[in-house]
């Protein structure tokens, strides 16, 4: 699908609305078609004719009054709904186009997020966006009413003296020549420098949101010099659009000033030779400058619909960007879920081109089992437990939910059952309430309350400011590390979900919330088949079955007691932190 039949697909509810607008628009600008017909009669039949003083003054009057209604009382309204309808239709086709852009990116895969810049997105979404709007705006209205315009103009003209009139239009040629040599290139530098204004978004929003790292590193100064290379770029980008545009411009405009000085010598050697009256020359003047004002903004609109169609490039490049993870076919929602989950010879790697991550991975889980994933850092547990909300698909083998392949399942209907509170959990500017009811956000104040006090958060809740209505800020910076994870955990408990999955959610904690939070888990975990990726063992020894991970393979199962009595990798693991605590508690 070409970017024009894309964007056409959001235009297409308003073209009622985008007739009328073109109706109401040929009577805005044909009113002002009729003052050089009024001058002629005014210099023509009033001034040069040789009526009595009192006649043409009475005349002169009527001629004024007419002139004045028509253009206060008639034109004054049209021209408040002409330009009402045509931004109300842009601001519209945005509402609708963002909207679109705004739940595709929901649909995208983690791995597209992995391999793009937030603030690239952001710019495609906002920057590039609001360009397109110049397509409906100038390109489907006010291009069609200048055509309207300068056909009409050209028309009047013709009728007054055709010889005048081709005299007039004889540099239209050079304009299209100008037209068609000069935009192709515009387009190229537009895209360029929408490109170079995404890329400098995107540094900006990295930066910003990684703003302690730079100043604990103290990098104030060489951040300084690296925004200035990339703000550098886009300006560089920039100048050479605008030195293109000062160009085209230049040229545009000394093709315009041209036909206006033939006009006048042709026309002014017919008046003084008595071919050709002083009002019609006059009137054929003023149509001189109604055909050109159009054309000046037919040149312009050429500019602007260049630029536009680079930016419509860009969105719908990024609106035409696959579903890595989609429903397949015969997807059928899932209810009722027992939890019982089989990873059934799984591989799976990030790239296509990289050694796998996870290989011939075989594991079976009951309903309720509480299964604990350990290894050192690197090993595969976290990509496992990220498979099973399909955030990625496996290359080989098959994950089953209740013995139905996750593949068969609506995705919507998988991830409900399923509650994740991870290491460093997401929290989002506004209220707690808000963050809460991010697990169901139908839920009541009285089950908000209650997920709260499951997590072990109502206490400390009711101790901000505000209680549930305190603004906790963007990613919940005014709230300590173990305050964050305690409203992470209340909203999985109001979510309910039949699956719970927890990576390495109490690592980064102090003792005290740990503790707290610990507590809060296990009365989450209770009845739910559970999945943990854990770093300290010691949290993990009342699990059902201990799987541990090396390179991507499973090394060993079963329960803490039966690992220890192996005396495998696990028991070597678990002894080397046991004496590390016991060091540590001594000191």
């Amino acid at each position: 699908m070409s970017s024009y039949k894309a964007y056409l697909v959001f235009v297409k509810p308003y073209w009622k609305l985008i007739l009328i607008t073109l109706l109401i628009g040929m009577v805005k600008f044909g009113i002002p078609m009729t003052l050089p017909i009024i001058m002629k009669y005014v210099v023509d039949d009033l001034l040069l004719s040789s009526l009595p003083i009192v006649e043409k003054t009475e005349k002169l009057i009527y001629v004024m009054l007419g002139a004045f209604a028509l253009f206060v009382f008639i034109r004054a309204p049209i021209e408040y709904a002409r330009q009402y309808f045509a931004q109300l239709i842009t601001s519209r086709i945005l509402y609708d186009l963002r909207n679109h852009l705004y739940g595709h990116i929901q649909k995208l895969s983690l791995k597209y997020y992995q391999n793009h810049k937030t603030g690239e997105i952001i710019s495609r979404m906002i920057n590039d966006a609001d360009q397109t709007k110049s397509l409906v705006e100038t390109g489907m209205m006010n291009v069609w009413l200048d055509l309207f315009t300068l056909s009409i103009a050209i028309g009047f003209m013709f009728n007054m003296d055709y010889k005048l009139t081709l005299i007039s239009i004889a540099i239209f040629p050079f304009y299209a020549l100008a037209v068609k040599k000069m935009y192709k290139k515009l387009h190229s530098f537009s895209k360029s420098r929408s490109q170079a204004l995404g890329d400098m978004q995107g540094y900006m929003f990295e930066r910003v949101n990684g703003i302690s790292v730079i100043k604990s590193f103290t990098l104030e100064e060489v951040e300084k010099r690296n925004f200035d290379k990339k703000n550098n770029h886009f300006l560089q980008k920039a100048i050479a659009l605008t030195k293109w545009n000062a160009l085209t411009n230049g040229i545009i405009n000394t093709l315009t000033d041209i036909a206006p000085l033939l006009v006048l010598f042709y026309g002014g050697y017919q008046v003084i030779n008595g071919n050709l009256t002083l009002g019609t020359f006059v009137a054929f003047f003023a149509y001189l400058d109604r055909m050109y004002t159009p054309l000046r903004r037919l040149v312009n609109s050429s500019t602007e619909l260049t630029q536009a169609s680079a930016s419509l490039e860009r969105v719908v490049e990024f609106m035409n960007e696959p579903y890595d993870i989609s429903d397949s076919p015969q997807a059928m929602p899932v209810d009722n879920v027992r939890g019982k989950i089989v990873f059934d010879q799984v591989f799976f790697r990030y790239q296509s081109t990289t050694d796998w991550v996870l290989n011939k991975i075989q594991l079976s889980i009951q309903p309720g089992e509480t299964i604990a994933f350990v290894g050192m850092s690197g090993g595969g547990k976290s990509s496992l437990i990220s498979l099973l909300p399909r955030f990625y698909d496996i290359q080989q083998g098959r994950i089953l939910l209740d013995n139905i392949d996750i593949k068969d399942i609506t995705i919507q209907s998988l991830r409900s059952q399923i509650g994740m509170v991870l290491q460093d959990n997401i929290l989002f500017s506004g209220s707690v309430r808000d963050n809460i009811l991010f697990g169901r956000p139908k839920a009541t104040e009285d089950e908000i309350i209650q997920a709260a006090q499951a997590a072990n958060a109502h206490e400390f809740i009711l101790s901000l400011p505000n209680g549930y209505e305190t603004e906790i800020g963007e990613r919940g910076v005014k709230l300590s590390g173990g305050q964050k994870q305690r409203i992470a955990i209340a909203r999985v408990f109001l979510k309910d979900p039949r699956i719970l999955v927890l990576d390495e959610a109490t690592s980064a904690l102090d003792l005290e919330s740990e503790h707290l939070i610990q507590e809060s888990l296990e009365k989450l975990a209770k009845d739910r088949t559970t999945l943990i990726v854990a770093h300290r063992l010691s949290t993990i020894t009342h699990a059902d079955q201990i799987v541990l991970i090396e390179n991507g393979e499973i090394k060993e199962k079963g329960t803490h007691d039966e690992l220890m009595l192996h005396d495998g990798a696990y028991a070597r693991l678990f002894n080397v932190q046991n004496l590390k605590e016991v060091v540590i508690n001594t000191n």
